[in-house]
């Protein structure tokens, strides 16, 4: 779907095998929700080719969660593009690295990190045998670091216009841009939590925020366009290398 992805796995035993069924489990999943390829599913079904009935189980799945997340946060996530188009991938990146750190999990592994696309989950420690450190960005000044937290489990997920421009706008004001707020990012339990609300709360703009604060087990860091940081009451103790 157009992004990078790195898997990075301490475990001993760790073998090119178990790196490659998690990579063709990526492929797969690019090769059923992607946007940009005719032949996937979700085109098919924007095509009128496949009828509901005939949806696919992961397919279904990913449709109910979307409904589940659009409801959870009063409508501002949604499955409708710009072009009115079906595009479900606001919650299928963070829910398929979720599904491949259960992949890992199954084969035994207990410490690693995966990333697509900016978005992350953590397990374990790193080689160093500490939690994975995490630099979350100054979205003024790219190669700038201006927060690092420190993960064991966890997700963390980043919505913003500093990468890719105004890609991001409020559903219940269509047309109308995100402007006062450059980005949002979201820690949780793990990616799939982090990055379906990471989108929804960064589409609310400034309140994006203290909507993240009300939501049991997430933090989350916000920058304006002013430069000026908000995060929420749980956020400071994830910085702590002692996590």
């Amino acid at each position: 779907m157009g992004m990078p992805i790195s898997l990075e796995i301490v475990d001993a035993f760790a073998n090119e095998k178990d790196f490659e069924k998690v990579f063709d489990y990526f492929r797969h999943v690019e090769d059923k929700f992607s946007t940009y390829k005719t032949t996937s599913e979700t085109s098919q079904i924007n095509q009128g080719k496949i009828k509901e009935k005939d949806y696919s189980d992961e397919m279904k799945e990913v449709i109910r969660l979307c409904g589940e997340t659009s409801k959870q946060t009063n409508g501002f996530f949604t499955t409708v593009a710009k072009d009115l188009s079906f595009d479900p991938l606001g919650l299928v990146k963070g829910w398929a690295i979720y599904k491949a750190s259960l992949l890992l999990d199954e084969m035994g592994y207990k410490n690693y990190f995966i990333e697509a696309g900016g978005d992350i989950q953590t397990k374990g420690k790193n080689s160093d045998g500490e939690c994975w450190s995490v630099g979350i960005r100054n979205p003024f000044k790219n190669e700038e670091i201006i927060k690092v937290v420190y993960l064991s489990g966890q997700g963390i997920a980043t919505s913003g216009t500093y990468v890719r421009g105004q890609h991001i706008v409020n559903p219940l004001k269509p047309g109308v841009s995100i402007t006062e707020i450059v980005s949002l990012t979201v820690i949780g339990p793990n990616i799939y939590e982090a990055d379906r609300f990471a989108t929804a709360a960064f589409a609310m703009g400034k309140e994006g925020v203290n909507f993240i604060e009300k939501l049991e087990n997430l933090e989350g860091y916000m920058i304006d366009d002013k430069g000026l940081a908000t995060y929420t009451s749980g956020f400071e103790k994830l910085t702590s290398k002692l996590c």
